[in-house]
């Protein structure tokens, strides 16, 4: 990241914070993209928050209730789906 100077900001009414242009291009930071605030002390720090984890659970959670299936039930056929692709590539069954 390229040394950038210190900006100021104010905190608006509602907690609302603008982080200065130069500073949002260098951190690669785009409008709807969330950001973790960490207090370190009497500071904070903001880092992007990386939302692949937490959007494909999101995602499974969505799937599993449309499909009307608990996580368990999932996981409770996955050892029988195994064992079959297991037969089918190999000819056995997998100890």
């Amino acid at each position: 990241m390229d040394a950038i100077k210190a900006s100021a900001a104010e905190i608006k009414a509602r907690g609302q914070l603008t982080i200065p242009k130069k500073i949002r291009e260098v951190s690669r930071l785009e409008e709807g993209q969330s950001v973790t605030i960490i207090p370190v002390g009497d500071s904070i720090i903001i880092t992007p928050r990386k939302l692949e984890i937490e959007e494909a659970r999101r995602q499974i959670q969505r799937i599993l209730k449309a499909a009307r299936l608990s996580a368990e039930e999932v996981l409770s056929g996955l050892k029988e789906e195994r064992e079959e692709l297991y037969k089918e590539l190999y000819g056995r069954k997998k100890n």
